[in-house]
This record gives structure tokens, sequence and C-alpha cells, in this order.
């Protein structure tokens, strides 16, 4: 679907506009793998079955639909009034490159994520999943079960990987046609990329410092947009390159082999 609206991108507005969206959806699906591997460990963490994670990302992908929207939007604003942004979002694409590097892949642990011990303070919990449902009546007043709990980090991990993602779809495109609608079928794409890719991504042991390149590329582009310009074909290479040259490292030195 994502391709077939790419065709009519190219067709309706032209070369570089189908050239612009597909770009900014090759960035924003390779940056939604890392989302994957922290919906894993949410999913681990709280202990959802494996029957129940699909009613979390249904309106996780939906919630995120949203927010997503709201910081298109927001960013190119900001970049149209004020342009010293862009040298902020640069930096901030800089920076998550850097953390990526250097730091650890994160772990859940739910009872230290000061965000689910506000949640439980606020709203009695229930202390098992009851069939789909996120709240449960019990004793004469509603319980939130462990279901809504998910649902809350998984909205709060896309929340965070926007502040990332959106920045470097922002330095590909500043049309907010199609910087939205490139995040919309990646999104939308994201439910079934996580079933489909859950059990595969530990072996992919060079996806962080993969995507802190795609990422540290896309902000040095974005901060000398000024004076460099970059077409989006060379663009698009770089980043397929970075991804190929991932997903190979992978394949040859697998985690776990020694040697290599």
């Amino acid at each position: 679907m994502a391709l077939a609206f790419n065709g009519w991108v190219y067709w309706r507005l032209g070369a570089p506009a189908g050239l612009e969206f597909f770009t900014a959806y090759v960035v924003e699906k390779s940056l939604s793998v890392d989302n994957i591997f922290l919906f894993l460990l949410i999913f681990q963490g709280l202990r959802v079955p494996g029957h129940l994670q699909h009613r979390v990302l249904y309106y996780g992908v939906a919630g995120a639909l949203v927010m997503r929207g709201l910081f298109v939007f927001g960013g190119i604003a900001l970049l149209k009034r004020v342009h010293w942004v862009l040298f902020v979002f640069g930096a901030i694409l800089l920076v998550t490159a850097v953390r990526m590097l250097v730091t650890d892949e994160p772990e859940m642990e739910p009872e230290r994520h000061w965000l689910l011990r506000g949640v439980r303070k606020v709203l009695p919990m229930s202390p098992s999943y009851s069939r789909e449902s996120f709240l449960v009546r019990q004793s004469g007043r509603w319980n939130a079960t462990p279901l809504l709990l998910a649902l809350v980090a998984v909205e709060t991990a896309d929340i965070v990987f926007a502040v990332d993602s959106v920045p470097a779809v922002l330095a590909i495109t500043r049309d907010t046609f199609i910087a939205y609608s490139s995040n919309v079928f990646a999104i939308l794409g994201l439910r079934a990329l996580y079933f489909a890719l859950a059990d595969l991504m530990p072996r992919f042991r060079f996806l962080r410092p993969g995507l802190a390149a795609i990422l540290f590329f896309t902000g040095l582009k974005m901060i000398a947009s000024d004076r460099v310009h970059l077409p989006n074909g060379v663009s698009l290479g770089i980043i397929a390159a970075i991804l190929a040259l991932t997903i190979a490292a992978s394949v040859v030195w697998p985690a776990g082999k020694r040697g290599g």
C-alpha cells in the first residue's frame, strides 16, 4: 500500500515529491525497527500474553497517528517561523545517535518506571489480565488491568521515538503532506512488522549502530542544509547502504559468534 501510494505521489506531484516520500518512508520504517525492540521488552516486562499483544499495538498505532501528526505539523510550523530550530532538531539527532552508540540496549523494569508507578497510584489495579479489557469492574469500582499499563508504556515509547524520528523525516522534506503521509504508512505497518520481526530482533546485533549512523547522517544533513544541498537520491542511497551493511554484518557476524 505504501509503494502504491508512493506511485500516486510520483504521478500526481512529480518525481521529486515521489523520491522525498520514499526516502522519508525508508527512514521512518528503519527507525521504527528500534520501536519494535522496545515493544518486545515492554511485553516481556509486563508479561503480556501473546494473544493480547495485538490489542495493545492496535490502540498504540491509533494513538501514534495522532501524536505524529502533532509532531509533524508543529515541527514544520516551527521551522517556517524560527529558522534556528533547524539546528536544534539536527543536534537532537546527533545526540541521539551518540547515545545509541555509547549506551547499552534499554531494559524494561515496570516496577521502576515512573510513569507506570504513577498510573498505579492514580488507578486501582487488577492483578491479572481480564480477556481483552483495559478496565474491569470489581467490587463496585473500575480497576485498570495490566493491559492498560502496557498501552501507556507503548504510547510513551512512541512519543519518545517521535522526538528522534520526526526531525529525521524533516531533514528529508519540509512538505507537510509528504512528511505526515510517510509517517502514517510507516506506522500503519508497525503492528504487522512487530509480529514478523519480534523473534528475529536478537539476531540483528548491529541494528543500533546502523540506526545511529542513519540518525547521525540525517542530523548532519539538517544542520548543513543551508550551505550544502544533498539530493534526496543521494540521501536514499546512503541510507540504503547503511541498512544493507547493518544486515550483512549481522548475518556474517551473528550474536554470540567468536572471532568476529
